[in-house]
């Protein structure tokens, strides 16, 4: 584990919690492997009945390190973020999100594999992938098209603007929206009232709210996903966007074809 994931465990809870302020949450492939097994931890333990994810300070997530991914990522089987993607999407156990700040590329889509999200009155979110010259992931393009219409989930993908959390609970990602100071105890309190419900029906409702057929359809999206951004994530373009994010200067893709 790494001291960028804090996990704790009560009353039936595991919560986890991306702890890495300096640089606003941004998660790394260490990170992406403590959250993975965090995950497959609390799903063989009976204990535990409900998961929960979060960050810290004013930020949810400001998506993936850029420094990290361009020093280059394991493949297959391997890739953390892809261990952490798939077993987020086939968690049995109900997870819910607590958005308490800014939520950028992965802080998002992780938002389409979670059973309930709350966020904090003054979130905001971004899917700046194309800005970035990579593509979406976590089976987004599936599923957001679905969530939102093809239009919105277009919008959203494409421009790579901002939205606010107004925005996002009319879209459907989030369920509810609360003052930052309550935030917190309103999740720990849904939480609390999961993990006192029969664990055999809540797993199986949840089962059957996915379905197989989804699960199939997610991780044959997932790895189409992935194979287009590992791809990208070498080309000339991904370099100069994310160089440009580094460098705090314009990208310039004028003598890309």
């Amino acid at each position: 584990m790494t001291d960028h994931v804090l996990t704790t465990q009560a009353a039936g809870v595991l919560r986890m919690q991306l702890n890495r302020p300096e640089k606003k949450n941004a998660i790394t492939q260490a990170m992406y492997a403590a959250l993975a097994q965090a995950i497959e931890g609390a799903e063989t333990t009976p204990a535990i009945r409900v998961i929960t994810i979060t960050g810290t300070g004013d930020v949810f997530t400001s998506g993936n390190d850029l420094k990290d991914f361009l020093g280059g990522r394991s493949a297959g089987n391997d890739n953390p973020v892809m261990r952490f993607l798939s077993v987020l999407a086939n968690a049995r156990k109900p997870v819910i999100a607590c958005v308490n700040g800014l939520a950028v590329g992965i802080g998002v889509t992780l938002l389409l594999h979670c059973d309930l999200v709350y966020a904090s009155e003054d979130a905001i979110f971004q899917l700046p992938f194309v800005n970035l010259g990579v593509v979406p992931e976590a089976a987004s393009s599936l599923l957001l098209p679905r969530m939102v219409g093809h239009q919105r989930a277009a919008e959203l993908l494409l421009f790579g603007n901002r939205f606010d959390v107004r925005t996002a609970r009319d879209l459907g990602l989030v369920n509810a929206v609360h003052p930052r100071s309550l935030l917190d105890g309103m999740v720990e309190e849904h939480a609390a009232a999961l993990a006192l419900k029969p664990p055999q029906a809540l797993r199986l409702t949840k089962e059957l709210l996915k379905g197989e057929a989804y699960r199939s359809e997610v991780a044959a999206r997932m790895k189409q996903e992935e194979l287009h951004f590992e791809r990208q994530l070498g080309s000339p373009e991904a370099r100069e966007a994310m160089s440009a994010v580094l460098e705090k200067r314009a990208p310039d893709f004028s003598r890309l074809s």
